[in-house]
């Protein structure tokens, strides 16, 4: 592979162990992984990649995504709706999705990740209508070239039982563990430099049984991969796991084997003081979906908290469907804009809010191999032009990354790979890709 040299950055945000940040500094990248780091890096055979007026960052990590949503964007039922009424509108839709709406949305949401930083995303699919299967949106990660932690999710307890997706949504329990153990025999990559980890993903508890939260989480130990849930999305999710189970989220998932350094949970806006220090304790990992909580309405989930007490906090865009973007670098800014309303202007700063981005997701989804720009870490790593418009005047360029914009990454590289250049994304024919989007939203709607 090619050696690449980034030279003359403005300013490179390692994240390492100390936060250094090198000014007028380059990045070696050879064979997939960083070489060297550091002023006046010479390598002849090397392709250069001048970063003069720009800041380097490690790439984004997003920790919460449903792809499958970029084909249902502000559905008119849906637009006004808390998570319940929402999910009941969108359920009838999705029921008529197959596996070309499912890789096709699945290219468009990885897109527009990339092009707004993203070098790594986990996906949360718990829907398998009309033959859908997960190497849908594997393959779709695949072409376009990020890092994917796709996660097996499911969803077993129809309206006639009580919950709340139609039974045309729901599967058999015997058969949701049967394909689980088969996509993580055939997809997951356990080795440092993995382009795919595969994780087990119920949809949430009030979707799934007791036992197969039970069952999955012993699975997923037996295979030695992550486990992934919604967990206290909204008073709502509060109300139903008192009223259901007769405690508290937190509670329910410690119960049943849901905590651990192996587990994270998205949202948890509704956490208590006690399920917070339960998840600092047990090493459990949050994705915060600032964007997605606001859309809907769920409220500002305790970041601050969470952090101080030492809990795992990565990003995560959420669906298209409720948020309704998945730009990351503006998840990084409305944290930060969150966390200043809730608590004051000083509860959060950019370089807080871009670590979580970074090397907090990285640590979310137990990538000791990412996440910041080290000697020997893997080169996915994010190029940003602030000499633009929407940074001219800054003091502090890391600072006005987060701050002031821009909103889209001059390039992305993932495995030392180019996946972004100059702002466009060159490893699909993305207009071509969004075409044929369009068309099967246009059929959906008809």
């Amino acid at each position: 592979m090619t050696e690449i040299l980034i030279k003359h950055a403005d300013a490179i945000v390692t994240m390492d162990g100390a936060r250094s940040e090198l000014s007028g500094a380059d990045v070696l990248i050879r064979g997939g992984q960083i070489a060297a780091v550091g002023p006046g890096i010479t390598a002849p055979d090397a392709r250069q990649v001048t970063a003069t007026g720009c800041v380097v960052t490690p790439g984004l990590v997003n920790t919460h995504h449903h792809l499958y949503q970029t084909l249902t964007r502000a559905v008119p039922g849906g637009q006004d709706a808390l998570l319940f009424g929402w999910l009941k509108t969108l359920y009838p839709i999705w029921q008529r999705f197959g596996p070309d709406e499912m890789f096709v949305s699945a290219q468009v949401g990885l897109a527009e990740l990339a092009l707004s930083g993203c070098s790594m995303t986990s996906d949360h699919l718990y829907l398998y209508p009309n033959g859908v299967r997960l190497e849908d949106s594997i393959d779709a990660a695949a072409e376009l070239g990020l890092r994917f932690h796709p996660t097996r999710g499911a969803m077993s307890i129809g309206e006639s039982r009580g919950g709340l997706p139609p039974d045309s949504l729901v599967e058999a329990e015997a058969a949701i563990l049967e394909d689980m153990i088969r996509v993580v025999d055939a997809f997951h990559d356990a080795r440092d430099g993995a382009m795919c980890r595969v994780g087990l993903a119920p949809c949430s508890p009030f979707s799934v049984s007791r036992e197969l939260m039970r069952d999955t989480a012993l699975l997923a130990r037996d295979k030695g991969v992550m486990l992934h849930t919604h967990l206290a999305e909204n008073d709502e999710d509060i109300a139903y796991s008192l009223s259901k189970f007769g405690v508290r989220p937190g509670q329910y998932a410690e119960d049943l084997g849901w905590t651990g350094p192996d587990v994270w949970h998205a949202h948890c806006v509704k956490l208590d003081r006690q399920e917070i220090d339960l998840f600092a304790r047990t090493g459990t990992g949050v994705a915060h979906c600032p964007c997605s909580n606001c859309r809907l309405g769920s409220g500002i989930a305790p970041v601050r908290q969470m952090r101080d007490r030492g809990v795992k906090v990565g990003l995560g865009v959420d669906g298209s469907a409720s948020n309704d973007a998945g730009n990351l670098i503006a998840e990084a800014r409305q944290t930060m804009l969150l966390q200043r309303v809730a608590l004051g202007a000083d509860a959060m700063g950019a370089r807080e809010a871009l670590e979580i981005a970074t090397l907090g997701g990285a640590q979310v989804l137990g990538r000791a191999d990412c996440g910041s720009i080290e000697v020997g870490k893997r080169a996915d790593i994010a190029i940003w032009d602030v000499s633009g418009i929407e940074a001219a005047g800054h003091w502090d360029a890391v600072a006005a990354l987060i701050f002031c914009g821009p909103m889209k990454v001059k390039h992305l590289f993932v495995e030392g790979r180019q996946v972004v250049a100059d702002g466009q994304l060159i490893t699909v024919d993305l207009p071509a890709v969004v075409k044929r989007q369009n068309r099967l939203a246009q059929s959906l709607r008809g």
